[in-house]
């Protein structure tokens, strides 16, 4: 035993030898999250908020949302409640409503300064008043004042949000608990972030409100697979175009990780085109034109890839998990012609060389182990980490890749935006969110100020699927040097000003005014086989009065270029301002408030912030803690999967005429003892065809893990030995067939051992 204690500190030692981290202080003073800790005072209601459940209606690539909040006061002195919720970074709020018994009002725009003033006044003169405030193009903060004993208030707010599918895939996101953010590295601090100083309750608490969600889905084209990833649910198909996603019963309390729900036409298609909105002062224009076809190089040129990994308290257990399979799956599949590096931050920082590595079997391993040594503590310095990383030094005459895993808990987004972009000259930004409440703002800003993709994974099989999925798209540019002409058609105030090289299969999206619907719009490019000439003719498509969205999300997109990523170091906030009056739109520096006309005796207000819970996966470490020591060795690796979208999940099929049911698990190639010829890596590619007969087989027995010794000589495979399994049971006779079926490299003769896992 005393030799096992000493072997496990031993291999703890030298698994961080070298790589000492840089402490930096803590600074408490800063607004920061807290446990919800119960009131003794029965008078005082300290859960109101009942409910909050949306109804979604998706017309073609717009999702229209309506969000209603519903707040009782249960206690008996009056109340006032402050909820934190997200919302997507690409929702544009439009209208907000409030209801008490029977009496409605309609909320108005006002700049956030004004609106404020307004609240307090109502709340002193003993009105219900509500007010909806942006705190992050993703976060927002509802207050509602003056709810006496018994009364029922909701609030609902209306936005709308564009879908852009990737490889044929549409996803709808629908978040609905914002993670605890830290705020150690705010330089200035203001009222605004208040809002961080939110209470949670302990983790596995569920939310002490109801959740509920419904979708229709009307995409004007055959919809041929349904899945949500996120929750249960109940698909009726109504017909071929349309369908009706409701949550199930047993979900009601599953507010605490983002809704997500994907679905793909018939043979992939993309709903690509223009969209006409005749409106009377101003013509608003959504293009959506397809890409060409990704062409697969064989001779990509090799690169550098620095990985930053976040494993700051809020990482702690299963979202760190995630963040290992991610990262073991990338270096897993680099060729030796790379370089790599991995920089570990929370409070401070660790790197696994002070320069780029080639990517060798034995730097490959080292990074494992390191990596797999990581536990998860403390807070999350990602600006020092970015800095350091920065300032690492670089493998001169390649391309450099940084990629970036964190769920994003930080305060620090804008400056961690101002950071890539004054370095955008030494790499391309991707960004993988990780966890089931990622901080989306983050993750898909660092991305697109960065020139990157962003990706988010929510749990292991989907990261080892979205590391395949970034794999692809670094190879090559679908098209570059994107150029957007207008020939006889009067397009003006065009959004975005430049469009951005694209990776992979997802379509060039443009907003934009117009005064005549004729003429032609024609976009050039750059593909690996040649030049690429897309031309539109406007006069084919309608104007339709239907297509009111549009302006409020050209309105979103302009203002997201004026907040965070254009024009730096230009005050722009009287131009947000205008557009979010003009287009009654939610801004940073617009708020929406609703003011009741009936003046009641309220007596003492109490304030309550309602507790939220942690994201699903979440540890109390997010909130605060120490890290957790200790480390191990191991992993489980996927074999390769052809889709990412619906691979290895229930699926709803639509009975017009789609095909496909509930496919089959997955065999996972956990771990073994290999040689340097027949890697882990190739050991998986080698397998990876047999994957589905594995699947049917382990099914059948009812077989979990299995770990098989297999003897080879000449490169083949003589006979196996099986020397441990957990399930039912296994027949060898039909599985060593099976195993039989790998080929080897030709000549190879010695023994590997290998640890299949089936879920």
């Amino acid at each position: 035993m005393k030799k096992a204690i000493l072997f496990l500190i031993l291999l703890g030692f030298f698994s961080l030898k070298g790589f000492p981290e840089v402490n930096l202080p803590e600074e408490p003073t800063k607004p920061s999250p807290y446990f919800f800790i119960p009131n003794s005072d029965a008078s005082i209601d300290q859960f109101p908020l009942l409910e909050t459940k949306a109804k979604v209606n998706i017309s073609g690539v717009i999702a229209y949302v309506e969000l209603t909040q519903v707040y009782k006061n249960e206690g008996k002195r009056t109340i006032e409640a402050i909820y934190v919720f997200p919302l997507s970074t690409k929702s544009a709020i439009h209208s907000m409503r409030m209801e008490i018994g029977e009496r409605t009002i309609i909320a108005k725009i006002e700049e956030r300064e004004l609106a404020q003033r307004h609240y307090i006044q109502a709340k002193k003169e003993g009105r219900v008043v509500s007010l909806l405030e942006q705190q992050r193009p993703n976060v927002f903060q509802m207050k509602v004042a003056n709810i006496m004993p018994k009364d029922i208030v909701k609030v609902t707010v209306n936005y709308t949000e564009l879908l852009i599918p990737e490889d044929g895939v549409y996803e709808f996101v629908f978040p609905t608990v914002v993670g605890p953010r830290y705020s150690g590295e705010l330089t200035d601090p203001t009222e605004k972030d208040d809002w961080i100083e939110s209470p949670y309750f302990h983790q596995g608490t569920e939310p002490s409100y109801d959740f509920d969600i419904t979708v229709n889905i009307k995409a004007g084209l055959p919809v041929s697979k349904i899945k949500v990833v996120s929750h249960k649910v109940d698909i009726d198909f109504k017909s071929e175009n349309e369908a009706v996603i409701k949550l199930a019963k047993e979900e009601k309390k599953g507010g605490n990780k983002d809704f997500i729900l994907r679905y793909v036409l018939r043979g992939k298609s993309i709903q690509t085109g223009l969209l006409l909105y005749p409106g009377e002062e101003e013509k608003f224009f959504l293009l959506m034109a397809q890409p060409p076809q990704k062409i697969t190089l064989s001779d990509i040129p090799p690169r550098e890839y620095l990985f930053i990994v976040d494993v700051s308290g809020s990482m702690y257990g299963f979202p760190l998990e995630v963040s290992k399979a991610l990262i073991k799956r990338i270096i897993d599949n680099l060729r030796e012609k790379d370089y790599f590096n991995i920089l570990f931050f929370s409070g401070g920082s660790k790197v696994l060389s002070d320069e780029p590595l080639p990517a060798t079997f034995e730097n490959k391993l080292k990074a494992i182990s390191m990596l797999e040594a990581q536990r998860g503590g403390g807070g999350t310095r990602i600006l020092s980490a970015l800095r350091r990383a920065l300032s690492l030094k670089k493998k001169e005459g390649l391309s450099r890749i940084i990629v970036i895993a964190t769920d994003g808990y930080v305060a620090v987004e804008k400056e961690a935006f101002d950071l890539i972009r004054k370095n955008l000259d030494k790499a391309n930004f991707f960004a993988f969110g990780i966890g089931k409440g990622v901080n989306r703002y983050l993750i898909e800003g660092i991305a697109r100020v960065g020139k990157g993709v962003p990706f988010i994974a929510t749990d292991e099989k989907e990261a080892k699927l979205k590391a395949e999925k970034f794999l692809e798209y670094i190879k090559s540019p679908v098209l570059t040097d994107i150029k957007v002409e207008f020939e006889g058609f009067s397009a003006y105030d065009v959004e975005p000003s430049r469009v951005c090289d694209l990776f992979y299969q997802k379509p060039i999206v443009i907003f934009g005014k117009y005064k005549n619907a004729k003429g032609k719009i024609k976009i050039r490019g750059k593909t690996p086989k040649g030049d690429f000439v897309k031309i539109i003719d406007v006069g084919s498509f309608k104007e339709d009065k239907e297509n009111i969205a549009l302006k409020y999300l050209w309105a979103r997109e302009k203002i997201a270029q004026l907040s965070d990523y254009r024009k730096v170091g230009v005050n722009t906030k009287e131009e947000i301002i205008k557009l979010g009056l003009k287009y009654s739109l939610m801004t940073e520096f617009t708020s929406f408030i609703a003011i009741d006309t009936i003046k009641r005796e309220t007596g003492e207000v109490v304030t309550v912030k309602q507790p939220l819970p942690l994201p699903e996966g979440v540890s109390d470490y997010a909130v605060g803690g120490k890290r957790i020591g200790g480390g191990f060795l191991g992993g489980r690796y996927a074999m390769k999967a052809p889709s990412l979208a619906f691979e290895k999940e229930e699926i709803a099929t639509n009975r017009w005429g789609a095909v496909s049911g509930k496919e089959l698990g997955q065999v996972y190639l956990k771990g073994g003892r290999f040689t340097q010829k027949l890697s882990m890596e190739k050991i998986e590619n080698l397998l990876s065809p047999l994957k589905e007969t594995l699947g049917e087989l382990f099914k059948k027995w009812e077989l979990k893990e299995i770990t098989i010794v297999l003897k080879i000589e000449g490169g083949k495979l003589i006979n196996i030995e099986v020397k441990a399994y957990q399930g039912k049971g296994y027949e060898k006779e039909k599985l060593e067939p099976v195993l039989k079926k790998i080929k080897f490299p030709q000549g190879f003769t010695g023994k590997i051992e290998i640890e299949l896992e089936y879920i």
